[in-house]
């Protein structure tokens, strides 16, 4: 059984533990601006009453659901009570408006434990970044999903946990963290072990970066109308088997750790997800076109994994997950 703490990290402080929940009065500033959704926000009542104002988070693209809400929020903390996206919406405006964010999630994406986001609309590129200073991971809400849906952002959460020591930016501290993260994400059957470990492989992917497996797995997001999770599931048992050929020794550790093979457990997620082919999921041929062109645009980011893979690697993983 996992148990529950409390963890000071710099600037941030990070409560984790089942009735974590029950601790949000004491640690949200009073007149906080609230995030959500309409599922979400039926999980918590409390958070809900304790905010001087609730936005709902509609579905779209960050960046423009984020430069929607910008001309009709304001506050000095935005807490996001949802899924990545709520997060990354919540963390966007905090930044449009140089104000701090706090996350308490509802999903394995652990976009409360990262600074990576992308900018509202109209936002300058250099404006710094937040990352949340309060994060509130309760497994009854983080691990709450539906079993398939769960499997999936699993999957994102296992590939934080395979790529993040790859990256050039990777040492000890977050190596160490990603192999108790690949443990704790191999014990599918338990949500609190999930949930820890989905926070963990978080802090990895804050700490180093990212490359292959995410920029291809956003891209299919943001280009082919894939939900995040399920782009995750279906490109992990392919990204990993290309992240083994550039570290195996880095994948036999996380091997280790969780007691199977990164490709099995990836390959068991997307099973579990209902997410093995990119076609099953509405994904056409020309979109998946359309993703090689953009990935091929973000050489900076296809840097995290060296060597950085060549326009006919991007396609045939791709075209292997299809």
């Amino acid at each position: 059984m996992t148990r529950d703490f409390t963890w000071r990290d710099g600037e941030r402080i990070v409560r984790f533990g089942r009735g974590a929940l029950a601790d949000a009065p004491g640690l949200l500033d009073d007149g906080y601006v609230l995030l959500t959704t309409e599922r979400a926000a039926t999980s918590a009542p409390e958070v809900v009453a304790g905010a001087a104002a609730v936005h709902h988070v509609p579905v779209g693209r960050v960046d423009e659901v984020a430069g929607d809400l910008r001309e009709v929020v304001d506050g000095e903390l935005f807490v996001a009570l949802g899924g990545g996206r709520v997060v990354d919406v919540a963390k966007a405006l905090a930044a449009a408006h140089g104000a701090g964010a706090a996350a308490i999630p509802t999903t394995l994406s652990a976009a409360e434990m990262t600074r990576g986001h992308r900018h509202a609309r109209g936002v300058e590129p250099a404006t710094p970044r937040v990352r949340p200073r309060i994060v509130l991971n309760d497994p009854a809400l983080s691990a709450s999903q539906p079993a398939d849906e769960l499997a999936a952002s699993a999957a994102n959460a296992v590939g934080h946990a395979i790529e993040g020591p790859l990256t050039p930016r990777a040492s000890p501290v977050p190596v160490l963290a990603a192999g108790e993260a690949a443990r704790l994400l191999a014990r599918e059957d338990d949500r609190d072990a999930l949930a820890l470990g989905a926070l963990l492989a978080g802090y990895v992917i804050d700490s180093t970066g990212y490359g292959l497996h995410h920029v291809l797995s956003q891209t299919l997001a943001r280009f082919a109308g894939v939900w995040h999770g399920h782009a995750n599931a279906a490109m992990l048992p392919h990204t990993t088997v290309a992240l083994r050929q550039r570290a195996p020794d880095a994948l036999a550790a996380l091997d280790s750790a969780a007691g199977v093979e990164m490709e099995t457990l990836a390959r068991r997620l997307a099973h579990h997800a209902g997410a093995q082919q990119l076609r099953d999921l509405g994904v056409t041929e020309d979109a998946l076109e359309t993703c090689v062109r953009e990935v091929l645009k973000r050489g900076p980011d296809l840097e995290g994994t060296p060597p950085a893979p060549s326009e006919s690697e991007i396609r045939s993983l791709y075209e292997a997950a299809f």
